[in-house]
């Protein structure tokens, strides 16, 4: 189970990335094994020397009965401290925010999330994306016609 966050990559630079686990309820952890997550608006902050992810929307299961959870609730993220204190400067000194890449369950059946350093893209960076992305797409047409 992979998701990716396809659209912070067309927003934003990134700059440094980390792996993360994140605490779960267990309706959660199903809701996300059948890829009902949206990234949506979604961002870290540090609160407390804790990370916290906002605004992930993992869609309530649907089995779930009243143990279900809530759809954009504030979720953990484990990280080292030292890790959170480079983490910290970095986004107090350069003006930079923290961004979820990518959301998968790994080999031990752990859920965990790459977050990423960001910097935004202004208008004339999403153009020259938007352009690269293009030319990828016409040599890609090219190759298939030649084969």
């Amino acid at each position: 189970m992979n998701m990716e966050n396809k659209k912070a990559r067309f927003e934003y630079f990134f700059i440094q990335e980390w792996e993360a686990g994140i605490v779960l309820k267990g309706t959660e952890i199903k809701s996300i094994r059948e890829g009902r997550l949206n990234f949506k608006d979604s961002y870290a902050r540090i609160i407390d020397n804790e990370v916290w992810l906002c605004n992930l929307h993992i869609s309530p299961y649907e089995k779930g009965s009243y143990f279900n959870h809530e759809a954009e609730r504030n979720r953990k993220l484990l990280l080292h401290s030292k890790e959170i204190k480079k983490m910290k400067s970095k986004i107090e000194e350069q003006g930079m925010t923290l961004i979820p890449k990518k959301i998968y369950i790994n080999d031990a059946g752990k859920c965990k999330v790459i977050i990423a350093l960001a910097k935004g893209k202004k208008n004339f960076d999403k153009r020259d994306s938007l352009q690269e992305k293009q030319m990828q797409r016409d040599n890609d047409r090219k190759l298939k016609s030649v084969d």
